[in-house]
């Protein structure tokens, strides 16, 4: 990896997010890179009170904030994710890999699933307060035990994030040479979700990446190994709260007004 990635995947309406704050990622030390998307760094001072709405991906992540004394580990988000960011923001943030936090901590990983929790045992201001971030992240995380299982949970994702082909857990689990119970049990205990969930939630991403102005949501359903359009429209609401039109149709109308 050379850098972090610059796709915008699970932001909803990343331009008013970006016009209000700084957002930056940034690659932890090499030895943990295997294991962490990124770090994801925040900072602002708003004048007024701005709502950010995230589409969680399949991942963990470690949270420090202005204002909390501790971090929180925030487990897989089943929902929406909603914040109000207000006055001086000041947040960063580590996303693992999904399937890479358990490197890190012992517990199956569906127990912290739709969880937040803070981790008592450590200063948030060791980081907030931190010249280097990237350096008080890294020695909070400290080094990653080794678990052949991990590694293959992580490809296993990977190859679901990157194979729009990947449609159907059965075809999938026959593909890799998992049995499916097999394939079930795993990503329950290193990443938190069901392989379905996880197949479901990087189309939703995808289609969300691709929103914003005119789209040929009918074609797109297709590209994205849909049925028929009604499945993506469904999918889509139920999971950002607005239907794909009224979402392109809103995003390209603040990207007009220039808000």
């Amino acid at each position: 990896m050379t850098g972090p990635r610059r796709d915008t995947r699970g932001i909803v309406d990343a331009k008013g997010l970006f016009a209000r704050v700084s957002f930056r990622r940034v690659l932890p030390a090499a030895h943990l890179r295997p294991y962490l998307e990124h770090y994801w760094l925040i900072d602002g001072d708003l004048d007024e009170p701005y709502t950010t709405h995230v589409v969680p991906h399949p991942s963990v992540n470690l949270v420090f904030e202005n204002g909390l004394p501790h971090p929180v580990i925030a487990g897989v988000g089943l929902s929406l994710f909603t914040r109000t960011l207000r006055g001086r923001v000041r947040v960063r943030g580590v996303q693992f890999r999904p399937g890479g936090f358990r490197a890190f901590r012992p517990e199956p990983v569906a127990e912290w699933t739709g969880r937040v929790v803070p981790r008592t045992t450590v200063d948030a201001g060791r980081v907030l307060d931190a010249d280097d971030p990237v350096a008080a992240l890294d020695a909070v995380l400290g080094d990653p035990r080794p678990d052949p299982q991990v590694d293959l949970a992580m490809d296993l994702v990977a190859r679901i994030r990157s194979d729009r082909g990947v449609l159907r857990v059965a075809d999938f689990a026959r593909d890799v040479g998992v049995p499916v119970r097999t394939l079930q049990r795993l990503f329950a205990g290193y990443v938190g979700v069901s392989p379905k969930w996880v197949i479901l939630r990087y189309r939703v991403h995808e289609a969300l990446e691709r929103a914003g102005g005119d789209v040929d949501w009918a074609r797109t359903a297709a590209e994205l190994g849909y049925s028929d359009q009604s499945h993506l429209v469904r999918d889509f609401t139920r999971t950002v709260g607005i239907s794909p039109t009224a979402y392109s149709s809103g995003v390209a109308t603040s990207a007009a007004s220039g808000s």
